[in-house]
């Protein structure tokens, strides 16, 4: 498992150049469809309950560069639509973001966090300790599977 505190970005970016904030539903919206589902309309993206959830951006030199977005189910959590840019995937912008969020579902006494991952990820949140809970399902002609963590 990956330790929250140890992340730094292979790029060497200075620590003051990346900001992690909550942001609008709609800013998220670009970076959902150009790293997700670029061939599909672009309401493909768009959730219905959007504007219940709270979203995360990470900011790159002021770049919107890294989106997810959170929903609260009880005391569990889902994440869902966590998108980094092409450019910057692979230099840890994903992970800080990632690990803001379980910090913060931490802090809000979750019990769960949870998200339906395509299976092509599921490495990545397994360094995160999110396992496997579920069996693989097809979405647009992508595998995904349920990955959750305990939160206690």
């Amino acid at each position: 498992m990956i330790d929250l505190r140890s992340l730094h970005h292979s790029r060497g970016t200075p620590m003051e150049k990346v900001t992690i904030k909550q942001i609008r539903y709609d800013l998220t919206w670009q970076v959902r469809h150009e790293v997700m589902y670029p061939d599909f309309p672009f309401d493909h993206i768009k959730l219905e309950n959007d504007r219940e959830g709270l979203h995360f951006g990470l900011y790159l030199d002021h770049q919107l560069t890294s989106v997810v977005s959170l929903f609260r189910e009880g005391n569990d959590y889902q994440f869902r639509k966590f998108a980094t840019r092409a450019i910057a995937q692979g230099s840890g912008y994903g992970s800080s973001l990632l690990a803001h969020l379980i910090n913060h579902v931490k802090e809000k006494g979750a019990l769960r966090l949870w998200c339906n991952a395509r299976v092509s990820a599921a490495g990545f949140y397994e360094r995160f300790g999110l396992e496997k809970t579920g069996p693989v399902f097809i979405n647009d002609e992508i595998d995904f599977v349920r990955m959750e963590i305990d939160c206690l």
